[in-house]
């Protein structure tokens, strides 16, 4: 059987986050673990199990459900760490937050910015400039 295409990943992932917005975490969890599966070694699925917790109130879930992912340093990894920073945020662990969001913000102002450095810099209310804006979609 063939892995699912591009456009397959990305559907899934917009049922998965309209699954999530509705309340309904435990098929949001099945939907993103089964993407984190297929592709490990990207952000997104982690993204979306994070966002489903933090929707259900579990923020303290999120950040240990964000803690066991692995991903080399790069794009992703800041995508990921940022949104383990507003997980920490939700649970109420501002300086463990804080200190998240600003690696990944020192470490963009070292290279061209990605979304999730963005996204950092955004939540610690500081500007950080991109080579070109981000892409809207999480899945590629």
């Amino acid at each position: 059987m063939p892995l699912p295409s591009k456009d397959d990943l990305q559907l899934l992932t917009q049922v998965g986050f309209l699954a999530a917005g509705r309340g309904d975490v435990a098929a949001a969890l099945r939907i993103f673990e089964a993407l984190a599966l297929l592709r490990p070694d990207r952000s997104f699925a982690y993204v979306g199990l994070a966002t489903a917790l933090l929707n259900a109130g579990r923020a303290g879930d999120a950040v240990q459900r964000l803690d066991t992912v692995h991903l080399p340093r790069g794009p992703e990894l800041d995508m990921l760490e940022a949104f383990k920073g507003l997980a920490l945020q939700f649970a109420e662990r501002r300086g463990e937050s804080t200190y998240v969001l600003r690696q990944i913000v020192g470490r963009a102002r070292q290279a061209d910015a990605s979304p999730g450095a963005l996204l950092a810099a955004g939540l610690l209310g500081e500007a950080l400039s991109a080579a070109s804006p981000p892409e809207p979609a999480l899945v590629n």
